[in-house]
């Protein structure tokens, strides 16, 4: 928790933004897993409530009053049995004094307190965010009789907009928050690298990575990837031993003081990489690399995103995997056989930043629109202009898809920019990604975190070695 202050003001700012009405930000409640009694742990916070409200206790409320100038911490205090499991907690009074908030009231008056406001909102003035949880989509049914799937687009678009504009330029202390969280990063991701060889396990090694976050922040900030199909976007660790000669590609985080980070980085299981691993794994690492020299204020996110593609399809070409004119296999799309993702997404307190929220209006905004039609660039998160203070990762990757292959050849797809005779050789490759975490500058763009995780051919070589 930052101090009071910090929320009194994001509060007012708030206000500023959306003008009139009554702003209601609903928190999290204990979610179970398996039965009711058996709840994911620890409960993770809404991030928007959190933003402004600070406290991270299940079944909170916060409402904020614009036309009048009042808010309220709507709760429950908790009764001596739930003390008796779960220890003492402060009183919602107490809470909502350590976040500068006057008023406070139990769950049943919040209808009453909503009452100025006609059900359904009408006019625009209750101001509420999409729901993304069933038992929160219930309780606006309850006070407002929307039906769970009409919220979505009763979502107030100037609550939505204003909270973007605010979190997405982060605060000092929120940026030092994230080099923490990245300082950690290194912790995961070295372990991974230490403990690599053949006959372990992935899901050993993906286990002893999530520990790291576990031990030294709150856990982490999605679910682990730690795989050998590094092809396969999201290859959670698997039972299967790994094998001498190929690829193991680790995506991992961890949230530390409600701060996220993540960092990709892809190793040779036996500790050196093949000549045709290097190949491919060096035009990466020139991807990667690339970024910092190019992103910075002003400069547009998706056009860091296609200069990259260009850049990797001249290396491929150069390879003999992909053929013909640069410029035009970018524009038709041919890459994205082997980047079928965008370069990156905005981070914060959701390793996918808002992504709740919608990803056009956190991704992108009036002047930059997201195209949808054209595979993989309709993966793109984050095209929108780069402003000091945006948190953005960095995350280039080449991933060899059989499925993919033998589309693409059957249909002819893309077939005057690609060698598919050659590609029918990779389909046991696996897929590269290296990614971190980078801050917006006045000038430019820096690495979150202390230190970097090998990550260049030879420091990884000589880590791993050690």
């Amino acid at each position: 928790m930052f101090s009071k202050e910090t929320y009194i003001q994001r509060r007012n700012e708030l206000k500023k933004l959306v003008g009139e009405g009554i702003i209601i930000l609903f928190g999290n409640n204990e979610s179970p897993c398996n039965y009711p009694a058996n709840s994911y742990a620890p409960m993770r916070q809404d991030s928007a409530f959190l933003y402004y409200f600070g406290q991270h206790r299940d079944g909170l409320v916060g409402v904020i009053d614009i036309d009048n100038d009042k808010e309220w911490l709507i709760g429950d205090d908790i009764d001596v049995e739930d003390i008796v499991w779960m220890g003492f907690t402060p009183s919602v009074a107490d809470l909502a004094a350590e976040v500068g908030v006057a008023n406070t009231a139990p769950m049943n008056k919040l209808k009453d307190i909503l009452s100025p406001i006609p059900s359904g909102g009408v006019g625009g003035r209750l101001h509420f965010l999409p729901p993304y949880r069933h038992d929160t989509q219930i309780q606006i049914m309850d006070l407002l009789g929307i039906h769970p799937s009409k919220q979505k687009e009763a979502a107030s678009l100037a609550l939505i907009k204003a909270v973007v504009k605010m979190r997405s330029t982060k605060e000092p202390q929120e940026i030092a928050a994230i080099d923490r969280a990245c300082d950690v990063g290194y912790l995961m991701h070295t372990t991974a690298q230490r403990l690599i060889k053949p006959g372990v396990t992935e899901r050993f090694i993906g286990g002893q990575v999530d520990g790291i976050a576990r031990s030294h922040a709150s856990g982490t900030s999605f679910a682990t990837i730690f795989s050998q199909h590094g092809e396969i976007m999201h290859g959670n660790p698997s039972a299967a031993k790994l094998e001498a000669g190929r690829l193991v590609l680790c995506d991992a985080g961890c949230e530390l003081d409600d701060y996220c980070s993540d960092h990709t980085r892809t190793m040779p299981v036996n500790g050196k990489f093949t000549q045709r691993q290097l190949d491919i794994y060096n035009i990466v690492v020139e991807c990667h690399d690339y970024v910092l020299n190019v992103a910075k204020p002003g400069v547009k996110y998706m056009d860091v995103h296609f200069a990259v593609c260009r850049l990797m399809t001249e290396r491929l070409k150069e390879l003999g995997l992909m053929k013909g004119d640069v410029d035009e296999a970018v524009a038709a799309g041919a890459h994205a056989m082997f980047l079928p993702h965008g370069l990156g997404h905005m981070m914060g307190m959701d390793v996918h930043d808002m992504e709740g929220l919608g990803q056009i209006y956190v991704g992108f905004d009036e002047e930059t629109r997201p195209n949808l039609e054209q595979f993989g660039t309709n993966c793109l998160r984050m095209g929108r202009r780069l402003q000091e203070g945006f948190v953005v990762t960095d995350e280039p990757g080449i991933y060899f898809i059989p499925a993919l292959i033998d589309d693409w050849r059957k249909s002819g797809h893309c077939a005057e920019f690609l060698n598919f005779d050659l590609l029918e050789t990779y389909k046991d490759f696996g897929g590269i990604r290296i990614e971190d975490d980078v801050l917006i500058t006045k000038d430019g763009c820096r690495f979150l975190g202390e230190k970097r995780i090998p990550y260049h051919p030879k420091d990884v070589e000589a880590f791993m070695a050690q």
